[in-house]
């Protein structure tokens, strides 16, 4: 988050002005190493030189990330299109579709974030949180989706009550990112730059955008999972094409983890050592850098295994 919410976070940090803020995508605990920062323990310098990696880095792979998204929901679009009958259950065509349609949303917010990144957010504090809104709309409809083709046959058939559930998905999942538009927000330090967490790590709005994040990313994928091997009938049903929608959790568990040990240590429930402080932003970057990959990685994933 911004400074004065990492600064509270470790009391005995001195106050950097070129603290950075690490947006929408990898990080949460940012500083410029054009400024050291000092932790109290047994007097050693604590350096974290994420900042400038992060600015380096992010934006080719966002880059390539998109291109590479968008060849793969093209193809996958084009094979819903000219062999409908190829779709069959459990990677039915409605099924299909409306992942891919979230993957695309997904997909087509990493050139402006890109740009937000490398030249400073500059288009103001709406659409940073319109941006945060259709990011955590777009993967909050997937998980819906994965989770309701985990555990039962529903997309099997594009009928009446699919339908009514397809409205239900798509309009509570962007009920359930309203939060992160509420929790998000711009701050200039020393750039514009449009981040996740503008207001206090116990305000309402973040802890239920927290929550509904931990939901999603790690409560659910480990009740669908234990639910399919305690009841016979899911067990049953289980087949090799329900395990590849399995790859958007796949994914983005790790990002699950570091959000809440990341609360925990803004939070001050856990005091964080020198090399936690060094180190964290890496692991948190990193994690969601591999969430982000779902767009890439799923429509290729689902094609393959439909032509095989």
């Amino acid at each position: 988050p911004d400074t004065h919410h990492s600064l509270s976070q470790i009391p005995s940090v001195l106050e950097s002005n070129n603290s950075l803020d690490l947006l929408e995508i990898m990080s949460n605990l940012s500083y410029d190493d054009s400024n050291i920062t000092f932790l109290d323990y047994d007097a050693a310098p604590c350096h974290n030189q994420y900042c400038p990696l992060f600015q380096r880095v992010a934006p080719t792979f966002l880059a390539v990330t998109c291109a590479m998204a968008a060849l793969g929901i093209g193809a996958l679009l084009v094979a819903l299109a000219k062999w409908p009958h190829a779709w069959g259950w459990p990677q039915s065509r409605a099924l299909v579709a409306q992942l891919a349609v979230a993957m695309g949303l997904f997909a087509a917010l990493l050139p402006p974030v890109a740009v937000g990144i490398s030249q400073g957010w500059g288009l103001g504090t709406g659409l940073c949180r319109l941006t945060h809104l259709l990011w955590h709309y777009s993967l909050f409809a997937q998980g819906l989706l994965v989770g309701s083709s985990s555990c039962s046959t529903i997309w099997r058939r594009w009928d009446p009550w699919s339908r009514w559930l397809a409205v239900a998905v798509w309009a509570g999942a962007l009920l359930l990112a309203l939060p992160a538009a509420l929790a998000s927000g711009t701050v200039a330090a020393p750039e514009t730059s449009c981040i996740r967490q503008s207001v206090d790590i116990l305000s309402p709005a973040y802890l239920l955008h927290l929550a509904l994040c931990l939901c999603f990313f790690l409560l659910l994928p480990a009740v669908l999972l234990v639910a399919t091997l305690a009841v016979p009938q899911l067990r049953a049903g289980w087949e090799p094409g329900i395990g590849v929608s399995w790859l958007f959790f796949g994914l983005w568990v790790p990002y699950g983890v570091g959000l809440a040990v990341d609360f925990l240590l803004q939070a001050r429930l856990l005091q964080p050592t020198c090399a936690t402080f060094e180190s964290f932003d890496y692991v948190l970057g990193l994690s969601e850098g591999l969430g982000v990959l779902h767009c890439c990685l799923g429509p290729t994933v689902l094609l393959a295994t439909q032509l095989c």
